[in-house]
């Protein structure tokens, strides 16, 4: 299984665990291009090739933390996400669409 770590805030962690939020974002930067693509052409602002095929995230409840939850992937795209769900306004970023929750 290819599983993906990722820490999130307390209450964007909260909100995936109790199954309203659906999506995790992520900045379009080099970092985060390097995790999550295959192949990818940083002058086009982020243009994602091939997204990298994860079979779950394994989202920790702040940085470092022994809190974990092991989160179905379901595909990572580029787009714009939902603010109330904690994307940017007007900008692109990474979503990481989440399915069931795998374990707790």
């Amino acid at each position: 299984m290819k599983i993906l770590d990722l820490s999130l805030t307390y209450h964007w962690y909260d909100e995936i665990a109790s199954g309203r939020k659906t999506e995790e974002y992520r900045e379009i930067k080099k970092f985060y291009m390097n995790r999550l693509c295959e192949n990818y052409i940083s002058g086009f602002a982020g243009f994602c090739y091939i997204p990298k095929k994860y079979d779950a995230i394994r989202f920790h409840r702040g940085q470092g933390s022994p809190v974990t939850m092991l989160v179905q992937c379901l595909g990572i795209s580029t787009g714009m996400g939902k603010t109330e769900w904690g994307a940017p306004q007007n900008e692109k970023v990474f979503i990481i669409r989440l399915g069931r929750i795998l374990s707790k």
